[in-house]
This record gives C-alpha cells, sequence and structure tokens, in this order.
C-alpha cells in the first residue's frame, strides 16, 4: 500500500470574500487581530481587490491597474487617500469608534 502525502494550497482570502458583508468581516477580522500593523489593512484590501474586477476597482479608485497592485502588495505603502479611495470602490466607508 502506498501513501501519499497530502499537499495544500496557501491560504487565499480571495477565494472566500464573495458578498460586501463578507469583505466587512475580513476587514474588522484584520484589523483586530493586526496589532498595530499599518500594512495589514493595505493587504487585506489586495486580497479584497483581487476576489473581484481589478481592474475595475482601480479605475474606480482613479489609479492604474499597476499602481493599484503597488501599492496594495506586501511592500506597498499606500497613502490614507489610496486606501479611502479603494474602500469607496469596494463599496464600503471607514470610521472610527472609541475604544477606551
Amino acid at each position: 500500500m502506498s501513501t501519499s502525502a497530502e499537499t495544500f494550497a496557501p491560504f487565499n482570502a480571495a477565494n472566500y470574500l464573495n458578498t460586501v458583508e463578507d469583505v466587512a468581516a475580513y476587514l474588522e477580522a484584520v484589523i483586530d487581530e493586526s496589532d498595530d500593523d499599518p500594512t495589514a489593512i493595505a493587504r487585506a484590501l489586495g486580497s479584497i481587490a483581487r476576489s473581484g474586477n481589478f481592474s475595475q476597482i482601480a479605475r474606480q479608485a482613479g489609479m492604474s491597474r499597476e499602481g493599484l497592485y503597488k501599492a496594495l502588495s506586501a511592500e506597498g505603502n499606500p497613502s490614507l487617500a489610496t486606501i479611502i479611495k479603494v474602500s469607496h470602490a469596494l463599496g464600503l466607508r471607514l470610521h472610527f469608534e472609541a475604544i477606551a
């Protein structure tokens, strides 16, 4: 009897973000678990954008596809303006709430 090792594909959140509610819940979880890592939101927005039509999201955010991809990559450092534009393109709004 031969045994074969199971192989797994890396987890890709983009495969599970089907509704705006999924997206909002994912972003909330990322923010809660990020330990104040400022790149976490950009990476999460990149996953969200890849779950949809990346080119369309870039157009709606007023950016080139390549510019958006770079801004939301692991090495990217998007401005707050970019974060807000992408959020709006995804049908989301940023808000703040008191934690203390």
